[in-house]
């Protein structure tokens, strides 16, 4: 289990004052539109989603269960719809160069090799990573919601919300299908018993 780690994007939320006085003159008007915040959130998660696609990926190779296989496909989705954004409002993308474990945010790496060492030893210890990746996702996404009032960036973090839910009760499942359990790391317990005492989410 994985303790101690602070979540990433409140340390965005902590800098957003040394970039708010930046001049915006430089900016395209789509990208103007955008508040240092989001733009900074929008880069921060399409890293997070490219994360978990890779760690993902890793434990589909360690332990061959499509749990792993499965979701590391909808974290692909997850990215592209981040990059749609990114695109719109013209802001350079930190994935532009997809290598499989490697990120430029410095924490997201340090996190990826965590995970991926806490993942390999045996089914339930991945299938825990997979519930930590998902539990610190609904804390960063629900935050950085909390942070934007653009339409556009809304409707993508609501959609990668509800798809970080499912996720989380596959990984719920499977685990106490194998006699283990998991304690939430960052969202509330409350808000972790809604989820997974509730169905799975269908539809756009």
């Amino acid at each position: 289990m994985i303790t101690g780690w602070m979540p990433g994007f409140l340390l965005l939320i902590l800098l957003t004052g040394m970039f708010s006085a930046c001049s915006k003159d430089d900016d395209t008007p789509a990208s103007a539109m955008l508040t240092a915040t989001e733009k900074l959130s929008l880069q921060f998660m399409r890293e997070e989603e490219k994360l978990a696609r890779d760690v993902y990926r890793y434990l589909y190779e360690q332990h061959g269960a499509l749990i792993f296989s499965n979701i590391a496909s909808s974290e692909q989705s997850h990215m592209d719809a981040v990059k749609q954004l990114l695109i719109k409002y013209n802001i350079a993308d930190p994935v532009a160069t997809d290598l499989p474990g490697t990120f430029t945010n410095p924490d997201l790496q340090a996190l990826y090799n965590k995970l991926i060492f806490d993942g390999k030893f045996s089914l339930a210890d991945g299938l825990t990573v997979g519930a930590t990746i998902e539990d610190l996702d609904l804390f960063d996404l629900n935050n950085a919601l909390l942070q934007t009032s653009n339409a556009d960036i809304e409707i993508t973090y609501n959609s990668l919300i509800k798809g970080s839910r499912n996720h989380l009760r596959s990984f719920y499942g499977q685990l106490v299908t194998l006699g283990e359990s998991y304690a939430p790391q960052y969202i509330t317990q409350e808000y972790f018993d809604s989820i997974i005492n509730t169905p799975m989410e269908r539809g756009n």
